[in-house]
């Protein structure tokens, strides 16, 4: 009964070791412990409860906080001069060929495309702009038998008369920046940057805009930017403790020096790198701006190890760790030399160690 009472104590101490090294959810250990001869030491006591030594694929993680909000945050510049006569609310999701704001009561509306809309577009032109309008007018079905080119064609003029038939406009087969803007994708109002009211013009912002879809930005120390290179997959935590899948999009390489100090440098803090992170399923994130999450990133990966709990493993009286092993009634102290935490579990290797054992673990 006495061995019984002291094994608590030794959970405890070694539960608070190992925690010493689970920094960022990950640590390699090399220690290894015993009865100062080598072998192991047998107990009286059966622990209450017991868990199993299983053999699997063991990955580490490191969770980082992160900040739930919209992407590519950037001001819309009004395309046409003359007054504000209505703006959308700040929330508002803006999509292909939806109004973004109104000038002297006529709307802009919104295109897809990475180039500005910076001139009037009409038969003849030629450039990267007219197969953005293109695709476009093909998309809306105002296009069905147009090529894809950079050529303004009269083809194009028909389908841009086309267009401007269906939103009421006097259809001239033209068309510039007082009646489309280009955007890569839909956008979500941040704010509005004038009043109904105000006159605008080229170069004036009118928004602010994002992307609508919801991204997670996170922080990370330059020495830690393997972990979060585009293409890796990570785990979200949400608000409200719901869990989300994502994926690393981009990668701000552009670390801050020690004099940034936005983005986390100094004389004693270590430069940061930006990660963006996208859901893999968009409608399941729900939530306001700007709220805390945390991203697990996967780290190492060992293949094919035995692991146990890590609160299974005890301090040894001659030091190091060891696990309790229970066989046939029996209770009997193993050393273990430590290897890869992660998932909660830890990776053990010792001679009196094979998978399905049971092992001892604290019951509360």
């Amino acid at each position: 009964m006495g061995s019984e009472r002291r094994r608590p104590g030794r959970y405890v101490i070694a539960s608070l070791v190992v925690a010493s090294a689970l920094v960022g959810g990950a640590a390699v250990a090399s220690v290894s412990g015993d009865d100062g001869k080598g072998r192991e030491r047998h107990t009286d006591g059966l622990p209450q409860k017991t868990d199993a030594v299983k053999r699997q694929d063991l990955s580490s993680r490191t969770q980082v906080d992160g900040t739930l909000g919209y992407s590519e945050e950037r001001k819309l510049n009004g395309g046409v001069q003359g007054t504000l006569t209505w703006l959308p609310e700040a929330g508002a999701v803006i999509k292909r060929d939806e109004a973004l704001y109104e000038a002297d009561g006529g709307k802009v509306r919104l295109m897809y495309g990475e180039r500005p809309m910076y001139r009037k577009l009409k038969t003849g032109d030629k450039g990267p702009d007219v197969r953005q309008l293109k695709q476009n007018l093909r998309d809306l079905g105002h296009g069905t038998g147009l090529t894809v080119d950079a050529e303004f064609t009269t083809g194009t003029a028909q389908a841009v008369k086309r267009w401007q038939k269906s939103h009421g406009l006097k259809q001239t087969g033209q068309t510039g920046p007082d009646q489309i803007a280009f955007a890569p994708s839909s956008v979500r109002v941040q704010k509005k940057e004038a009043a109904v009211g105000d006159q605008t013009g080229s170069g004036r912002p009118v928004l602010t805009v994002t992307g609508a879809e919801r991204e997670v930005r996170i922080k990370l120390d330059v020495s830690d930017a393997e972990l979060a290179e585009p293409g890796t997959r990570v785990e979200i935590t949400l608000p409200g403790g719901d869990r989300a899948k994502g994926k690393v999009t981009a990668v701000d390489h552009g670390a801050a020096g020690p004099d940034d100090k936005d983005q986390g440098g100094g004389q004693d803090k270590p430069a940061k790198i930006t990660a963006r992170v996208a859901f893999t399923d968009p409608p399941q994130v729900k939530g306001i701006d700007q709220a805390p999450v945390t991203v697990d990133l996967k780290g190492e990966t060992h293949e094919n190890v035995l692991t146990v709990p890590v609160n299974a493993l005890l301090a040894l009286p001659a030091g190091g760790f060891g696990v309790q092993v229970v066989e046939d009634g029996k209770a009997r102290e193993v050393p273990v030399k430590l290897g890869l935490f992660g998932q909660g579990r830890v990776e053990v290797s010792g001679s009196g160690l094979k998978e399905g054992m049971r092992v001892g673990v604290p019951t509360s």
